[in-house]
């Protein structure tokens, strides 16, 4: 899908703050409310905008404790990776999950409140996971830059 600079606009706009009313987008814009309202519709019918998210604040839901765990499995055979990826999405502790290459096989981003917390993680459930072979973990100390906008 081409996109001109409006729709560029727009775009940042709405993934600084999607709730925004067409009204303020499109004095922003310098379009009409309707415009502005056909345009979004646009995007979302022809999916580049896939969903709208409230983004919680990690620290006030006291999962501030990040962790980039790196997960090697013991073989690559397809029902391996299929198994363990399916068994990933309902650990509700993990956030994001990777398939990589280079020396480990996933990145796992995980947020939880402690490192007793992690560590309860990994004994309880992780771990329990079938085919992993080995794990590296990466504790974050500060974060830089955290943003889901994406730049056209």
């Amino acid at each position: 899908m081409r996109f001109d600079d409006i729709d560029r606009n727009l775009l940042l706009f709405l993934q600084q703050d999607s709730k925004q009313t067409t009204k303020e987008l499109a004095y922003k814009l310098g379009l009409s409310v309707t415009a502005v309202y056909e345009r979004i519709r646009k995007l979302e019918n022809a999916g580049v905008i896939a969903k709208y998210v409230a983004i919680l604040d990690r620290h006030k839901i006291n999962r501030d404790f990040l962790v980039l765990c790196h997960v090697k499995l013991t073989q690559h055979k397809k029902e391996y990776v299929l198994q363990f990826e399916k068994e990933i999405m309902d650990l509700q502790e993990v956030t994001e999950c990777f398939h990589v290459s280079g020396d480990y096989d996933y990145i796992l981003k995980i947020g939880v409140r402690d490192m007793d917390d992690y560590r309860n993680f990994m004994l309880s459930k992780l771990t329990t996971l079938n085919h992993i072979a080995s794990t590296h973990s990466s504790f974050m100390i500060s974060e830089i830059k955290n943003t889901t906008a994406i730049v056209l």
